[in-house]
């Protein structure tokens, strides 16, 4: 839960920035300067690139987080690795068992469930690029 809180508190801070980024934008190019206007617009497309990265990053931890919680409910998430006293799987056995879940997606590539799970493992392994390319597929997936 504290993760959650996290996220929204850097989310609200993170959308108070690019408004006041914003607002600065609009009086830069309001007072009507060649070069402040050239500022003005730049602060401004920034601004929207953030917004968009933003929102585009809540939908996928909105998305990932009702995967999760669906998998969770059917038993799903027990990846069978062993865990650290924090609570991570260890990062070498899930390297020494990626091949399992890889296996599973090739036999099943349609399956969101595979794919997550797949994700997962990719996390455990410490791999957060493709534990990622992993769970958008899953959303895709379950979405189609």
């Amino acid at each position: 839960m504290s993760v959650r809180i996290g996220a929204v508190v850097m989310a609200v801070l993170l959308g108070v920035y690019l408004v006041l980024v914003g607002w600065r934008a609009v009086q830069f190019i309001g007072t009507g300067e060649p070069i402040a206007v050239a500022i003005g617009v730049a602060l401004l497309v920034l601004p929207l690139i953030g917004a968009w990265a933003l929102w585009r990053e809540v939908l996928f931890g909105a998305r990932s987080q009702t995967l999760m919680t669906t998998l969770a409910a059917e038993g799903g998430t027990e990846l069978g690795l062993p865990t650290l006293p924090s609570g991570r799987p260890e990062r070498q056995a899930a390297t020494e068992r990626f091949d399992e879940f890889r296996l599973a997606v090739e036999a099943e590539p349609e399956s969101w469930r595979a794919w997550l799970r797949l994700g997962l493992v990719y996390d455990a392994a410490g791999d957060r690029r493709r534990a990622r390319q992993a769970v958008r597929r899953a959303i895709e997936l379950s979405r189609a």
